[in-house]
């Protein structure tokens, strides 16, 4: 296999990663649909590429290498990151109000989860307020990455513009995969829902807790 083949194959598996998992299921819980999980997914990869481009040319140009403390620098700022995502999800669920609601139905009482908030401010919403989030979560990301794709790039690559489609490739196989990854995060938040509200609610919550564990974990790494 190719140089170039195998960055594709890299960006693909490189989507999977556990912080990126993190992250993009925390913003398709705040709002689950399928088709907004592909465009969520298509933005991270964006603002991902664009990143790793930019440090790319930097890099191939001037010969030179991340140094380990920025490198660390960066992966302590997606620990942050991880960590206020999750805890913006929690201030969503809380703000839904659910709570216990009782009341009576063919002469029979019983209690359900129910949220006066559902279907408010939801009426119309502009493209670039779902595009903006991912895109800068994907370039947060893109940071945290560079220092070890750049010292492949400089092992590998023989010249300046073979680096630079190593890094394009590596980036289309990202956005891909993660348009991918995306649709697939999304279906246990949609599936939940047939399953009754605190179903629902309980698997959003998961990936709260989740972000912010793994966020915590990055820090105190």
């Amino acid at each position: 296999m190719t140089m170039l083949g195998l960055g594709f194959l890299l960006g693909m598996r490189h989507a999977l990663d556990a912080d990126h998992v993190a992250a993009v299921s925390t913003m398709l819980a705040q709002r689950p649909d399928l088709r907004r999980s592909g465009f969520i997914g298509l933005c991270w990869g964006c603002g991902h590429t664009a990143v790793l481009l930019i440090v790319g040319l930097a890099v191939l140009a001037l010969k030179i290498t991340i140094p380990d403390a920025i490198s660390q620098a960066f992966e302590s700022v997606v620990g942050v990151m991880l960590v206020a995502l999750g805890l913006a999800l929690a201030v969503t669920l809380y703000r839904e109000q659910w709570h216990l609601h009782a009341h009576e139905h063919d002469g029979a009482r019983h209690v359900h989860l129910h949220s006066h908030r559902l279907g408010e401010d939801h009426a119309h919403r502009h493209a670039w307020r779902d595009s903006l989030p991912p895109l800068l979560v994907g370039m947060v990301h893109g940071l945290a990455g560079s220092a070890a794709l750049m010292l492949v790039v400089l092992s590998a690559a023989h010249t300046f513009w073979e680096g630079i489609a190593y890094i394009l490739l590596f980036g289309i196989g990202s956005i891909l995969g993660m348009v991918v990854l995306g649709a697939l995060i999304s279906l246990p938040f949609l599936f939940s829902v047939p399953f009754g509200r605190s179903v629902h609610v309980a698997v959003r919550g998961l990936a709260s807790v989740g972000s912010i564990g793994f966020g915590l974990a990055i820090l105190f790494r």
